[in-house]
């Protein structure tokens, strides 16, 4: 019993703030300050690199219907397609910020909910998956560079280096919501997340969350070192290795977030993080020869 007292316990608001009716939830904050802080990043990386600013303005808006369908429609195709494609309405889920309750108490406050007479809920997206965010994002970049003409390369690569910091934010809003959380340990500085059980398990956002932190001083300290190398895909490699090969690691800390992971010897995360760590090595010998 005193082992326990010493661990942290978790159980945050889910609510930043709240006016009335209207909240905002931590994971939306954290995903709106980690995405203004790459914005800002960015506009300076364009502005060192002499880049008009008239092609700065749209690639915020690619990035972030980029990012917000990649990663819900990953989050459904990988790891629930059995639900999301079983019905038209858990199709519409797919798409839609909303879930079909058919009358469910649990919702009884929420305002959509009481507008249909107890069938339709504002959920906000629940399920948001890294692998297809960055799918996403990529897509989205290569119309972005379709549209203004500049060297793919040099958009790929100023993106990535911003692209840690809001990778922090992300795991910062998955910690605030008790999700993918841990598997269960006895290292002292583990967290007993109350929303799910009384266990104390590794805090797995957290070591994400610092490390991607971490990440984003190592690019941008070689982007001051190596200024040369933007547009050649060296910051775009570095990016995904540095950050997939985390991701695998690190899977080996948590606890399967879906049934069908259960009994595999690599789980979804940790399969789906192999290309990327792949394809980002790939983009480091890249770069290498071509600043050479």
């Amino acid at each position: 019993m005193l082992h326990l007292l010493a661990y942290i316990h978790w159980n945050p608001d889910l609510m930043a703030f709240q006016i009335g009716s209207f909240g905002v939830r931590w994971y939306g904050l954290c995903w709106l300050i980690g995405l203004a802080l790459a914005y800002i990043i960015v506009k300076r990386l364009y502005k060192d690199q002499h880049i008009k600013e008239e092609l700065f303005e749209p690639l915020f808006l690619y990035c972030f219907v980029g990012i917000l369908v990649g990663a819900r429609l990953g989050h459904c195709l990988f790891y629930e397609p059995d639900y999301f494609l079983s019905s038209g309405r858990h199709l519409l889920e797919m798409f839609l910020p909303i879930h079909f309750v058919d009358g469910n108490p649990h919702f009884a406050d929420n305002f959509l909910f009481r507008m249909t007479g107890g069938s339709v809920a504002f959920t906000g997206y629940e399920g948001l998956a890294s692998h297809g965010g960055t799918i996403g994002l990529i897509i989205a970049l290569w119309y972005y560079y379709r549209r203004t003409h500049l060297n793919l390369w040099q958009v790929l690569d100023n993106i990535a280096i911003a692209t840690p910091v809001t990778a922090c934010f992300i795991r910062l809003g998955n910690l605030m919501n008790s999700e993918i959380v841990g598997k269960v340990t006895d290292v002292p500085w583990a967290f007993i997340f109350e929303r799910v059980d009384q266990l104390p398990r590794h805090p797995g956002q957290l070591y994400e969350a610092i490390a991607y932190c971490l990440f984003f001083f190592v690019g941008w300290h070689c982007y001051k070192q190596y200024k040369a190398r933007v547009g050649t895909g060296f910051f775009f490699g570095l990016c995904l290795t540095l950050i997939f090969t985390f991701r695998f690691l690190i899977e080996f800390t948590k606890d399967i977030q879906e049934a069908f992971e259960k009994g595999m010897l690599l789980n979804m995360g940790q399969l789906l993080s192999i290309p990327f760590m792949l394809i980002g090595v790939y983009c480091m010998r890249r770069g290498f020869k071509h600043a050479s």
